[in-house]
């Protein structure tokens, strides 16, 4: 599967530029993964490496197929400078390690909540998962395999989260969207919900 990460990392170059910095998370039972970290101006932009290595298995299948099944990384875009977002590797290591630990198949609209701040101070704890294909192309691999798709993940807070819930993710977004919601904004509150 490491030949399947190379592509990886190699369209997140092409797409991305050359990361500044790199972690890497080992949980216990899992693969490694290692959250990627570029510098676009102003935006700082934080990518997984090695939630796609395996296909995400539908967690009522008694048996996973260690060949077909979505797979995907995420990505997370911020504002720089305006708060210690770094601290946000170790929580979307935890993310990207859903599939593997818990049996998540994470696709767009899907809310993943981490139960406590993404960084130091952070007004969120939860993410919702944007549709693919804006930042970095899906990356097509050899059939039978389904392609990487590199998802966004736009940062939550818990009125938001709650409201998803409820309304669903395309109401939340049209509500972000209507109210120009920087959703790059680390520090931003949450969008009116009345």
């Amino acid at each position: 599967m490491g030949e399947i990460l190379d592509l990886v990392e190699a369209r997140l170059r092409t797409a991305l530029g050359e990361p500044d910095a790199r972690a890497d998370v080992t949980f216990l039972g899992t693969d490694r993964f290692e959250v990627l970290r570029f510098i676009d101006g102003d935006v700082v932009r934080y990518a997984t490496l090695g939630m796609a290595a395996q296909p995400m298995a539908d967690p009522t299948s008694p048996l996973a197929d260690p060949v077909k099944g979505p797979r995907a990384e995420l990505l997370l875009s911020v504002r720089v400078g305006l708060a210690d977002t770094d601290q946000v590797l170790r929580p979307l290591a935890v993310l990207a390690a859903s599939p593997q630990v818990e049996g998540l198949i994470v696709a767009p609209g899907a809310s993943l909540d981490l139960g406590q701040p993404l960084w130091a101070g952070a007004p969120f704890s939860s993410v919702l998962v944007a549709e693919p294909g804006g930042l970095v192309e899906d990356l097509e691999l050899d059939a039978p395999m389904d392609p990487v798709r590199f998802l966004p993940l736009l940062p939550m807070t818990h009125n938001e989260a709650a409201w998803k819930r409820v309304r669903g993710a395309q109401e939340l977004q049209e509500r972000w969207l209507s109210h120009g919601t920087d959703l790059r904004d680390p520090l931003r509150a949450s969008v009116p919900l009345d």
